[in-house]
Protein backbone atom coordinates (compact mmCIF):
# COMPACT_ATOMS: atom_id res chain seq x y z
CA UNK A 1 0.00 0.00 0.00
CA UNK A 2 1.48 3.14 -1.16
CA UNK A 3 1.28 6.25 1.13
CA UNK A 4 1.63 10.22 0.19
CA UNK A 5 5.42 10.17 0.78
CA UNK A 6 6.32 7.29 -1.84
CA UNK A 7 5.62 10.25 -4.21
CA UNK A 8 7.67 12.86 -2.84
CA UNK A 9 11.24 13.21 -4.46
CA UNK A 10 13.47 16.51 -3.93
CA UNK A 11 13.49 18.97 -7.38
CA UNK A 12 16.09 22.10 -7.27
CA UNK A 13 14.18 24.98 -7.85
CA UNK A 14 16.40 25.64 -10.72
CA UNK A 15 14.76 22.73 -12.45
CA UNK A 16 11.51 24.71 -12.82
CA UNK A 17 11.25 25.90 -16.30
CA UNK A 18 10.15 29.67 -15.80
CA UNK A 19 9.59 30.57 -19.89
CA UNK A 20 9.16 27.98 -22.78
CA UNK A 21 11.67 27.19 -25.10
CA UNK A 22 11.29 29.51 -28.46
CA UNK A 23 10.37 26.45 -30.58
CA UNK A 24 7.80 24.62 -29.47
CA UNK A 25 9.00 20.98 -30.33
CA UNK A 26 12.68 21.75 -29.02
CA UNK A 27 11.84 20.07 -25.93
CA UNK A 28 13.93 16.89 -24.70
CA UNK A 29 12.20 14.07 -24.31
CA UNK A 30 13.09 11.47 -22.15
CA UNK A 31 11.54 8.00 -23.20
CA UNK A 32 10.83 5.42 -20.68
CA UNK A 33 10.15 1.74 -21.85
CA UNK A 34 10.37 -0.66 -19.31
CA UNK A 35 13.64 -0.08 -17.61
CA UNK A 36 15.31 1.38 -20.38
CA UNK A 37 15.32 5.36 -20.09
CA UNK A 38 16.70 7.15 -23.43
CA UNK A 39 17.61 10.45 -23.84
CA UNK A 40 15.97 12.24 -27.13
CA UNK A 41 14.88 15.23 -28.39
CA UNK A 42 10.73 16.25 -28.56
CA UNK A 43 10.99 15.92 -32.74
CA UNK A 44 12.19 12.53 -32.66
CA UNK A 45 8.94 11.28 -31.61
CA UNK A 46 7.83 11.02 -35.11
CA UNK A 47 10.53 7.93 -35.17
CA UNK A 48 9.15 6.48 -32.28
CA UNK A 49 5.35 6.45 -33.55
CA UNK A 50 4.13 3.80 -36.05
CA UNK A 51 1.73 4.16 -39.13
CA UNK A 52 -1.97 3.37 -37.84
CA UNK A 53 -0.80 4.58 -34.16
CA UNK A 54 -3.06 6.95 -32.62
CA UNK A 55 -2.68 10.28 -30.99
CA UNK A 56 -5.43 11.55 -28.43
CA UNK A 57 -4.89 14.94 -27.82
CA UNK A 58 -7.06 17.49 -25.16
CA UNK A 59 -8.44 20.40 -27.36
CA UNK A 60 -9.18 22.46 -24.57
CA UNK A 61 -8.71 26.55 -24.86
CA UNK A 62 -6.91 28.41 -21.53
CA UNK A 63 -9.18 30.74 -20.49
CA UNK A 64 -7.67 34.17 -19.41
CA UNK A 65 -8.95 33.45 -15.74
CA UNK A 66 -7.69 35.71 -13.54
CA UNK A 67 -8.92 38.86 -12.31
CA UNK A 68 -8.17 41.30 -9.52
CA UNK A 69 -11.35 43.61 -8.21
CA UNK A 70 -12.93 45.81 -5.17
CA UNK A 71 -15.74 44.76 -3.48
CA UNK A 72 -18.75 47.35 -2.45
CA UNK A 73 -17.00 47.98 0.48
CA UNK A 74 -13.54 49.03 -0.96
CA UNK A 75 -11.94 45.51 0.03
CA UNK A 76 -9.81 43.94 -2.13
CA UNK A 77 -10.38 40.49 -4.02
CA UNK A 78 -8.85 37.78 -6.52
CA UNK A 79 -10.66 35.75 -8.78
CA UNK A 80 -9.65 32.90 -10.34
CA UNK A 81 -12.22 31.32 -12.74
CA UNK A 82 -12.84 27.74 -12.09
CA UNK A 83 -15.20 26.52 -14.42
CA UNK A 84 -18.28 28.18 -16.64
CA UNK A 85 -21.42 26.87 -15.46
CA UNK A 86 -23.40 28.64 -18.45
CA UNK A 87 -23.36 32.07 -20.87
CA UNK A 88 -23.67 34.39 -17.27
CA UNK A 89 -22.66 32.37 -14.33
CA UNK A 90 -19.27 30.71 -13.05
CA UNK A 91 -17.65 29.04 -10.49
CA UNK A 92 -14.63 30.66 -9.22
CA UNK A 93 -12.42 31.27 -6.44
CA UNK A 94 -12.05 34.31 -4.61
CA UNK A 95 -9.16 35.54 -2.27
CA UNK A 96 -10.34 38.57 0.21
CA UNK A 97 -10.19 39.43 3.71
CA UNK A 98 -13.25 38.19 4.05
CA UNK A 99 -15.06 36.06 2.47
CA UNK A 100 -18.07 37.83 0.30
CA UNK A 101 -21.86 36.82 1.02
CA UNK A 102 -24.65 36.23 -1.41
CA UNK A 103 -25.96 39.09 -3.40
CA UNK A 104 -22.59 40.72 -3.01
CA UNK A 105 -21.36 43.03 -6.06
CA UNK A 106 -17.56 42.92 -7.33
CA UNK A 107 -16.29 45.43 -9.69
CA UNK A 108 -13.54 42.96 -11.75
CA UNK A 109 -11.11 45.01 -13.50
CA UNK A 110 -12.13 47.78 -13.17
CA UNK A 111 -14.48 47.36 -16.10
CA UNK A 112 -17.86 45.59 -15.31
CA UNK A 113 -19.76 43.77 -11.96
CA UNK A 114 -20.54 40.78 -10.68
CA UNK A 115 -22.67 39.33 -8.03
CA UNK A 116 -21.83 36.48 -5.72
CA UNK A 117 -24.43 33.69 -5.33
CA UNK A 118 -24.31 30.47 -3.08
CA UNK A 119 -21.39 28.59 -2.30
CA UNK A 120 -20.15 25.31 -4.14
CA UNK A 121 -17.81 23.85 -1.49
CA UNK A 122 -14.52 25.50 -1.85
CA UNK A 123 -15.81 27.75 -4.44
CA UNK A 124 -17.98 30.60 -5.53
CA UNK A 125 -21.08 31.20 -7.75
CA UNK A 126 -20.43 34.54 -9.39
CA UNK A 127 -22.71 35.26 -12.22
CA UNK A 128 -21.86 37.90 -14.92
CA UNK A 129 -24.27 41.19 -16.67
CA UNK A 130 -23.10 39.72 -19.80
CA UNK A 131 -21.36 36.80 -22.02
CA UNK A 132 -18.86 34.94 -19.72
CA UNK A 133 -16.91 33.95 -22.37
CA UNK A 134 -16.38 37.61 -23.79
CA UNK A 135 -15.45 39.22 -20.56
CA UNK A 136 -13.26 37.17 -20.03
CA UNK A 137 -10.97 37.27 -23.10
CA UNK A 138 -11.58 40.95 -22.83
CA UNK A 139 -10.88 41.86 -19.70
CA UNK A 140 -9.30 38.73 -17.87
CA UNK A 141 -5.32 37.75 -17.76
CA UNK A 142 -3.77 33.96 -18.13
CA UNK A 143 -3.77 32.53 -14.94
CA UNK A 144 -0.12 30.72 -15.10
CA UNK A 145 0.84 27.86 -12.61
CA UNK A 146 1.63 28.64 -9.07
CA UNK A 147 5.71 27.84 -9.50
CA UNK A 148 6.04 30.28 -12.56
CA UNK A 149 7.12 33.95 -10.60
CA UNK A 150 6.25 36.18 -13.95
CA UNK A 151 3.35 37.16 -14.80
CA UNK A 152 1.59 36.52 -17.89
CA UNK A 153 2.84 38.12 -21.32
CA UNK A 154 1.83 38.14 -24.79
CA UNK A 155 3.95 35.55 -25.49
CA UNK A 156 2.91 33.32 -22.52
CA UNK A 157 -0.44 34.04 -24.22
CA UNK A 158 0.17 32.51 -26.93
CA UNK A 159 2.87 29.87 -26.20
CA UNK A 160 0.99 28.91 -22.76
CA UNK A 161 -2.11 27.43 -25.37
CA UNK A 162 -1.47 24.20 -27.67
CA UNK A 163 -1.39 24.95 -31.48
CA UNK A 164 -4.83 22.92 -31.88
CA UNK A 165 -6.67 24.51 -28.58
CA UNK A 166 -10.39 24.85 -29.68
CA UNK A 167 -13.01 24.50 -26.34
CA UNK A 168 -12.77 27.41 -24.18
CA UNK A 169 -12.84 26.70 -20.85
CA UNK A 170 -9.69 25.12 -19.43
CA UNK A 171 -7.61 27.45 -16.71
CA UNK A 172 -4.39 25.31 -17.27
CA UNK A 173 -3.13 24.38 -20.18
CA UNK A 174 -2.96 20.46 -20.71
CA UNK A 175 1.21 21.05 -21.04
CA UNK A 176 2.24 18.00 -23.06
CA UNK A 177 0.38 19.06 -25.72
CA UNK A 178 2.74 22.40 -25.96
CA UNK A 179 5.39 20.62 -27.68
CA UNK A 180 3.45 20.04 -30.72
CA UNK A 181 3.84 22.74 -33.66
CA UNK A 182 2.27 22.34 -37.21
CA UNK A 183 5.23 21.04 -38.98
CA UNK A 184 5.61 18.38 -36.21
CA UNK A 185 2.22 17.74 -36.69
CA UNK A 186 2.20 17.65 -40.17
CA UNK A 187 4.96 15.19 -40.30
CA UNK A 188 3.16 13.18 -38.07
CA UNK A 189 0.42 13.02 -40.69
CA UNK A 190 2.59 12.15 -43.15
CA UNK A 191 4.20 8.82 -41.62
CA UNK A 192 0.28 7.62 -41.27
CA UNK A 193 -0.06 8.76 -37.70
CA UNK A 194 -3.43 9.14 -36.38
CA UNK A 195 -4.90 12.32 -34.56
CA UNK A 196 -8.47 12.29 -32.76
CA UNK A 197 -9.49 14.72 -30.23
CA UNK A 198 -11.15 14.95 -26.57
CA UNK A 199 -11.81 17.86 -24.71
CA UNK A 200 -11.17 18.25 -20.71
CA UNK A 201 -11.38 21.54 -19.28
CA UNK A 202 -8.47 21.58 -16.88
CA UNK A 203 -9.23 22.96 -13.51
CA UNK A 204 -6.95 24.81 -10.97
CA UNK A 205 -7.18 21.56 -8.77
CA UNK A 206 -4.26 19.80 -11.27
CA UNK A 207 -1.62 21.89 -9.51
CA UNK A 208 -3.39 21.22 -5.91
CA UNK A 209 -1.06 18.40 -3.82
CA UNK A 210 -2.49 15.49 -1.98
CA UNK A 211 -2.17 16.63 1.64
CA UNK A 212 -3.41 13.13 3.46
CA UNK A 213 -0.94 10.23 4.05
CA UNK A 214 -3.79 7.86 3.43
CA UNK A 215 -4.63 8.27 -0.29
CA UNK A 216 -7.82 6.60 0.49
CA UNK A 217 -8.66 10.00 2.13
CA UNK A 218 -7.99 11.95 -0.61
CA UNK A 219 -11.08 13.83 -2.59
CA UNK A 220 -9.97 14.30 -6.09
CA UNK A 221 -10.76 17.36 -7.93
CA UNK A 222 -13.79 16.59 -10.97
CA UNK A 223 -12.92 18.10 -14.06
CA UNK A 224 -15.64 18.05 -17.03
CA UNK A 225 -14.93 16.17 -20.22
CA UNK A 226 -16.29 14.83 -23.71
CA UNK A 227 -15.39 12.39 -25.95
CA UNK A 228 -16.93 12.43 -29.62
CA UNK A 229 -18.22 9.48 -31.18
CA UNK A 230 -15.20 10.16 -33.94
CA UNK A 231 -12.34 9.74 -31.41
CA UNK A 232 -14.33 6.63 -29.90
CA UNK A 233 -14.34 5.19 -33.39
CA UNK A 234 -10.62 6.19 -34.35
CA UNK A 235 -9.77 4.45 -30.66
CA UNK A 236 -11.59 1.04 -32.01
CA UNK A 237 -10.06 0.98 -35.34
CA UNK A 238 -6.21 1.41 -33.68
CA UNK A 239 -6.75 -1.39 -31.31
CA UNK A 240 -8.57 -3.77 -33.50
CA UNK A 241 -5.24 -2.94 -36.32
CA UNK A 242 -3.24 -3.58 -32.68
CA UNK A 243 -1.71 0.07 -32.74
CA UNK A 244 -1.07 2.19 -29.87
CA UNK A 245 -3.09 4.76 -28.13
CA UNK A 246 -0.97 7.54 -27.09
CA UNK A 247 -2.58 10.09 -24.80
CA UNK A 248 -1.13 13.37 -25.22
CA UNK A 249 -1.21 14.31 -21.41
CA UNK A 250 -2.80 13.06 -18.51
CA UNK A 251 -5.75 15.06 -19.23
CA UNK A 252 -6.52 12.87 -22.09
CA UNK A 253 -5.93 9.96 -20.61
CA UNK A 254 -7.75 10.71 -17.64
CA UNK A 255 -10.99 11.34 -19.63
CA UNK A 256 -10.31 8.21 -22.05
CA UNK A 257 -9.88 6.48 -18.79
CA UNK A 258 -13.03 8.25 -17.15
CA UNK A 259 -15.16 7.17 -20.28
CA UNK A 260 -13.96 3.34 -20.31
CA UNK A 261 -14.61 2.10 -16.65
CA UNK A 262 -17.60 0.09 -18.63
CA UNK A 263 -14.76 -1.76 -19.99
CA UNK A 264 -15.17 0.22 -23.22
CA UNK A 265 -14.29 3.45 -24.11
CA UNK A 266 -18.10 5.39 -24.88
CA UNK A 267 -19.00 8.76 -26.11
CA UNK A 268 -20.29 11.38 -24.08
CA UNK A 269 -19.59 14.09 -21.80
CA UNK A 270 -19.32 13.99 -17.78
CA UNK A 271 -17.74 14.89 -14.98
CA UNK A 272 -14.79 12.76 -13.36
CA UNK A 273 -13.00 12.73 -10.62
CA UNK A 274 -11.11 9.70 -11.07
CA UNK A 275 -7.99 8.66 -9.48
CA UNK A 276 -5.33 6.53 -10.60
CA UNK A 277 -3.41 5.20 -8.33
CA UNK A 278 -0.68 2.30 -8.73
CA UNK A 279 -2.70 -1.64 -9.42
CA UNK A 280 -5.02 1.05 -11.23
CA UNK A 281 -5.47 -1.17 -14.42
CA UNK A 282 -5.48 0.59 -17.87
CA UNK A 283 -8.54 -0.08 -19.89
CA UNK A 284 -8.03 2.36 -23.29
CA UNK A 285 -4.12 3.68 -23.25
CA UNK A 286 -1.55 1.85 -23.91
CA UNK A 287 1.50 4.82 -24.17
CA UNK A 288 1.48 8.56 -23.02
CA UNK A 289 3.16 12.00 -23.52
CA UNK A 290 3.28 13.82 -20.68
CA UNK A 291 4.99 16.65 -18.54
CA UNK A 292 7.42 15.89 -15.13
CA UNK A 293 5.35 16.35 -12.40
CA UNK A 294 4.73 18.09 -9.38
CA UNK A 295 6.22 16.13 -6.06
CA UNK A 296 3.34 14.22 -3.83
CA UNK A 297 0.70 15.15 -6.43
CA UNK A 298 -2.09 13.16 -8.34
CA UNK A 299 -0.43 12.89 -11.67
CA UNK A 300 2.91 11.30 -9.95
CA UNK A 301 0.33 8.99 -8.68
CA UNK A 302 -0.61 8.20 -12.29
CA UNK A 303 2.09 8.19 -13.96
CA UNK A 304 3.76 6.12 -11.88
CA UNK A 305 0.71 3.55 -12.09
CA UNK A 306 1.53 3.60 -15.86
CA UNK A 307 4.82 3.22 -16.23
CA UNK A 308 5.70 1.47 -12.76
CA UNK A 309 6.57 2.81 -9.62
CA UNK A 310 10.42 2.33 -9.21
CA UNK A 311 10.37 2.88 -13.16
CA UNK A 312 9.44 6.23 -12.36
CA UNK A 313 12.01 7.33 -9.68
CA UNK A 314 14.50 6.08 -11.79
CA UNK A 315 13.20 8.26 -14.78
CA UNK A 316 12.74 11.80 -12.43
CA UNK A 317 16.14 10.80 -10.69
CA UNK A 318 17.72 10.41 -14.01
CA UNK A 319 15.86 13.71 -15.85
CA UNK A 320 17.17 15.54 -12.25
CA UNK A 321 20.84 14.72 -12.48
CA UNK A 322 20.86 15.27 -16.78
CA UNK A 323 19.31 18.69 -16.62
CA UNK A 324 15.44 18.13 -17.20
CA UNK A 325 13.42 21.28 -17.18
CA UNK A 326 10.46 20.23 -14.96
CA UNK A 327 6.64 21.13 -15.28
CA UNK A 328 4.53 22.82 -17.29
CA UNK A 329 7.33 24.71 -19.64
CA UNK A 330 9.65 21.90 -18.99
CA UNK A 331 10.51 18.76 -21.28
CA UNK A 332 8.60 15.80 -21.95
CA UNK A 333 8.49 11.68 -21.72
CA UNK A 334 7.39 9.12 -23.54
CA UNK A 335 6.31 6.35 -21.52
CA UNK A 336 4.78 2.77 -22.24
CA UNK A 337 2.01 0.89 -19.92
CA UNK A 338 3.75 -1.19 -17.49
CA UNK A 339 1.05 -3.95 -18.76
CA UNK A 340 3.39 -4.52 -21.70
CA UNK A 341 6.49 -5.61 -19.90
Amino acid sequence: MYTLSDFDFNLPPERIAQFPLPDRSASRLLQLDGEQITDRHFADIVGQLQPGDLLVMNNTRVLKARFFGVKETGGQVEVLVERVVDPRTVLAQVRASKSPKPGTKIRLADAFDVTTGERSGEFFTLIFDADVFELIEVHGSLPLPPYIDHSASEFDEQRYQTVYSKEPGAVAAPTAGLHFDQPLLDKLAAKGVKLAYVTLHVGAGTFQPVRVENLDEHKMHSEWYTIPQETVDAVRAAKAAGRDVVAVGTTSLRALESASQSGELKAGSDDTALFITPGYKFRTVTRLITNFHLPKSTLMMLVSAFAGYEEIRKAYAHAIDHEYRFFSYGDAMLLTTQSRF
